[in-house]
């Protein structure tokens, strides 16, 4: 089973607007440093809805090459277009990846039959392990956890990364998929309550600036340390929020370049630079959660 503290990678650029190949390299150091326990590549936080498709296989080479099987490398292979996502999860499955995230349809706006149709189909064009990535504030649909029961019964579909940040959801994803069904918070905010409650990892935004104490805080959700855990998320509560203060990833490359791990905050159109108003308040919340930059 996948489970524990996974980081949802930004991409680095350059001022040029060119992918950053050495900022690249830093950040996975950091991350295998740090006891990040897996990465994900082309995600949401990878503004892979932005990248060129000859980018986002340089991408996976480079992460993949240095990485050399020391911890799992996941990578978004999601669309809104059926035929697209399957044709990006066989062009990925030729490369040394251990599996795929794969977002639900955005904007199309399916039933919750033709989400599974493009699940399975997703899935059947890869031997490789899926996790499903259900973010209904992101796609403007939910998939239920009736439908996720159902996709839980292909032999590659492993796991969901549930991103509504509710509990009651959780239990229901419990009460519906088998046990070794991996569970996968793909909200900051509510991760260690999450963990605490039957969760077996998180897929977090705020591990880019903090992975060993996102690691943390797994490790004690994982032996059942309920004051550790929540001691822990404490200090990073207000790093949840002022890292969405914009839209993900736009303060969170910010922070990155703050503490030099990154030469620049910048991303791609439509997004936008963060707003020097939100600045301090990032500064606050990496001071609280006692990060050296």
């Amino acid at each position: 089973m996948l489970k524990g503290s996974y980081v949802a990678l930004i991409t680095p650029m350059l001022a040029s607007g060119e992918i950053d190949f050495a900022s690249l390299e830093r950040l996975v150091r950091f991350h295998l440093e740090a006891g990040t326990d897996g990465l994900v590549v082309l995600g949401t936080t990878a503004e892979a809805a932005t990248l060129e498709q000859d980018e986002q296989i340089a991408i996976v080479k480079a992460v993949c090459q240095q990485v050399a099987g020391a911890i799992p490398v996941i990578v978004g292979n999601g669309a809104n277009s059926t035929k697209a996502a399957v044709d990006k999860t066989r062009l990925l499955a030729n490369l040394p990846v251990d599996g795929f995230l794969t977002v639900t349809p955005y904007y199309n706006k399916p039933m919750q039959k033709g989400m599974k149709l493009h699940f399975q189909a997703i899935a059947a064009a890869t031997d490789k392990p899926i996790l499903l990535y259900n973010v209904p504030g992101r796609t403007a649909v939910d998939l239920l956890p009736e439908t996720v029961a159902e996709l839980a019964k292909v032999p590659n579909i492993v796991g969901i990364k549930e991103a509504t940040g509710s509990l009651e959801r959780l239990q229901d994803l419990k009460d519906c998929c088998p046990a070794d069904f991996a569970l996968f918070s793909g909200d900051d905010g509510s991760s260690a309550e999450f963990l605490l409650a039957g969760g077996h990892g998180v897929i977090s935004v705020t591990a880019n600036v903090a992975p060993a104490q996102i690691a943390a805080v797994v490790q004690a959700a994982a032996v059942q340390n309920a004051d550790r855990c929540r001691s822990l998320d404490a200090q990073l509560q207000p790093l949840h929020q002022e890292l969405f203060v914009e839209a993900n990833p736009i303060p969170v490359k910010w922070a990155l370049a703050h503490m030099g791990l990154i030469t620049s905050d910048f991303v791609r159109l439509p997004l936008t630079t963060l707003e020097p108003i939100h600045q301090a308040g990032i500064e606050q919340a990496l001071e609280h959660a006692s990060i050296d930059f």
